[in-house]
């Protein structure tokens, strides 16, 4: 098949996560017959629950200063599903994916027709597959390696990493993971291998304890990156400044990533680089140059637009404080879009208090939250409502000042769609 027609049968496939079914048994047989091209990589497996894609994004910058030469898979995509497999930081070729999806395709539909699998594999286990078999036919030297849902039964959780690093864990997705943090946590502990080092971020206590119950269980030296101690911190719209030392190692921190929230995802990453036995000058250069769109991602100034992929409570927060830390003084509108399936009260109940105006609009996806919907769940002064993201910003821009801030948030989405239309 050509980009577009491999694109278009992933989607045939149905939303990711709604037809998630987890297990490894379908992606064990799909890689055994590619010839299990993940056996030959080295990888670093992050989980969490919010983080763990910037956390990718600065261990592959580190690995990449280093000199290796890097894969990366990340999920979901903002524009194009080309954006979930990179090679030394760039989206591989609209033809390597084709390609590589023909391969995937083709092995499957070989264990239907001899019934060693059930059905075809799901969108993501489709792109998992083709992520590992490109990553091997790329000769990389790392692989960074983020997790879909959850951990134990996430398709990734089928490769044997150098290393492991599990990200703040909080609610989301309780459906598929379970309704206490507990629970939660011991879907994402189900990464943790035995005699794999795993580095685990700052948690709540209950997720804590459980993920280290299990990292005792399954012999999984653990380096918590409290252990790492924090000074200097200076935080800007931008980005952050810090040290971070432990022993007799110290690193001068420049997070190029915005939010305070980064700080701990940055300590996690110098933390994962640190133990891979990274030098600390390319911990520092690699930390500094790396990139993640849509999270708290500039786009324009006067008025400024500012996009963040805030979907669930934790996520919407973070966003809220880094607001009010820095846009206290000034007239923030919001343009708000969410999928049916988040925790839409109560994340409005977070952010709409940060802004003077509100625009509920929709992503253009078949479970995006009606905009009417939105505004009868929230309690705002000032909501308007607009049936899509490009009368929501034609709205805002008649009427937003050179001195205002716009934040575009509630559904990844929706910021895929900003990032086209701005």
């Amino acid at each position: 098949m050509n980009y577009p027609d491999s694109v278009q049968f992933l989607y045939s496939l149905g939303n990711e996560i709604k037809t998630a079914k987890l297990g490894l048994d379908r992606i064990a047989a799909v890689l055994a017959a590619l010839g299990d091209p993940q056996r030959g990589l080295r990888f670093a497996h992050v989980a969490g629950t919010n983080g763990k894609g910037s956390v990718c994004a600065m261990v592959e910058a580190g690995l990449r200063a280093a000199g290796n030469r890097t894969g990366l898979f990340t999920s979901p995509h903002l524009i194009e599903p080309v954006e979930r497999i990179r090679i030394n930081g760039e989206p591989v070729a609209a033809d390597e994916f084709a390609t590589a999806f023909d391969r995937v395709h083709e092995a499957a539909e070989h264990l239907i027709e001899r019934g060693t699998i059930d059905l075809h594999p799901t969108y993501f286990e489709t792109v998992t597959a083709m992520a590992l078999a490109l990553f091997a036919q790329k000769r990389c030297d790392r692989v960074v390696l983020e997790v879909g849902l959850g951990g134990r039964l996430d398709a990734t959780n089928v490769v044997t990493p150098e290393i492991c690093a599990i990200t703040p864990i909080d609610f989301d997705h309780e459906a598929w993971l379970g309704k206490s943090l507990e629970a939660i946590a011991g879907e994402k502990a189900g990464i943790l291998k035995p005699g794999v080092p795993a580095i685990i971020a700052q948690q709540h206590k209950e997720a804590d304890a459980t993920l280290s119950a299990r990292a005792r269980d399954v012999g999984a030296p653990v380096v918590h990156t409290s252990e790492w101690l924090i000074r200097d911190v200076n935080l800007t719209p931008a980005g952050s400044t810090f040290t971070m030392s432990r022993g007799s190692t110290e690193l001068r921190i420049a997070c190029p990533l915005a939010g305070e929230h980064q700080v701990e995802n940055a300590r996690t990453a110098a933390a994962v680089l640190a133990r891979l036995g990274i030098p600390a000058a390319t911990i520092e250069a690699g930390v500094a140059r790396a990139r993640w769109p849509g999270r708290l991602e500039h786009l324009a100034t006067r008025p400024e637009i500012i996009l963040d992929g805030a979907h669930n409570p934790a996520g919407a927060r973070s966003l809220r404080a880094y607001i009010e830390r820095f846009y206290s003084g000034r007239n923030v509108w919001m343009i708000y879009g969410a999928m049916r399936d988040k925790a839409v009260a109560e994340m409005t109940g977070i952010l709409f208090p940060a802004a003077a105006q509100i625009v509920a609009t929709a992503p253009h996806q078949a479970r995006a939250v009606r905009p009417e919907a939105i505004a009868d769940l929230a309690e705002h002064g000032r909501i308007r409502i607009a049936p899509n993201l490009s009368e929501a910003l034609a709205l805002v821009r008649r009427e937003a000042s050179p001195d205002d801030a716009i934040f575009i948030t509630g559904s990844l989405f929706l910021i895929g769609e900003a990032k086209s239309l701005i």
